[in-house]
């Protein structure tokens, strides 16, 4: 069945309707969260501060994402806790250099990281080049290998076409993205419900056609817990209740984690708060 774009406000409407900001929300938000530091001003020091803040009372964030001369900080910081490393490649201009992004991705996998969230050449998708698209997903999802998960960025907010924002997600998930997600948080337009709807919807069609399991990530701009909250109502209206968990669903996102916190009842008088778009 084709994507509907008429789809998409009717489940904006729907999830926004029954999405509650209340704890239980920010319990299960902080869950799913990559906790986010993509700065260039990013020193050993910030990135410890962060990996101790993705432990907490409320529990802990389903990883820090970072980037990757920070991985081994990262691994050393959290110890053994179960919060998972990710890191980002052709990051932020999503190039076409195939062989580039390759050897990028093969280093960050030696050096720890457990989660590679690849820019998608998506000027190049735009512009019709598939075979790129293609060649830079199959390099990726081969240095990837069988220790770490490859999170797919389209940068939905370049797209003037849902359908198009389907169409890569479709592409992704063909070729072995574990995760889908909309943007890199560098660009002013960051994740959307309108984008949300598209890409999990594309998620739903792709296990339903071809028996492909892939999860959905929301990056840039979700701030607060009612942000949270309407994309977790998207996904359990798309998906089903439930399927919004860290194996499939996830946020980045950086300053949101300190209005989870609060909505959920932690004190964190004396703590920094972190900064960024994503």
């Amino acid at each position: 069945m084709p994507f509907d774009p008429a789809t998409v406000p009717v489940i904006i409407d729907a999830a926004k309707a029954v999405a509650k900001a209340d704890a239980a929300t920010a319990a299960r938000a902080i869950s799913v969260l990559d906790l986010t530091s993509l700065n260039d001003n990013d020193t050993d020091a910030v990135i410890e501060a962060l990996c101790k803040r993705a432990v907490n009372t409320a529990g802990h964030t389903a990883a820090v994402c970072v980037y990757a001369p920070f991985i081994k900080i990262a691994r050393a910081a959290l110890g053994e806790n179960p919060v998972k490393i990710a890191t980002v490649v052709n990051f932020p201009a999503g190039g076409n250099d195939v062989e580039a992004v390759k050897a990028e991705t093969e280093a960050a996998v030696a050096d720890g990281a457990d989660e590679i969230d690849l820019v998608l050449p998506y000027k190049a998708f735009l512009a019709g080049d598939i075979a790129t698209c293609e060649a830079m997903l199959d390099a990726t999802r081969a240095a990837c290998g069988t220790k770490a998960d490859m999170k797919v960025i389209l940068e939905s907010g370049y797209y003037d076409d849902l359908a198009k924002v389907y169409d890569a997600a479709r592409l992704c998930i063909k070729h072995g993205a574990n995760f889908v997600k909309t943007s890199t948080g560098k660009i002013p337009v960051g994740a959307t419900p309108e984008a949300a709807v598209t890409m999990i919807t594309a998620v739903r069609d792709a296990k339903a056609e071809d028996g492909a399991i892939c999860g959905f990530k929301a990056a840039g701009g979700v701030r607060t817990t009612a942000d949270a909250a309407h994309y977790i109502a998207i996904a359990d209206n798309i998906m089903g209740e439930g399927w919004a968990a860290p194996a499939t669903f996830r946020f980045g996102a950086s300053g949101v984690l300190t209005a989870l916190l609060e909505t959920y009842g932690v004190d964190q008088s004396g703590e920094a708060k972190p900064s960024g778009n994503y």
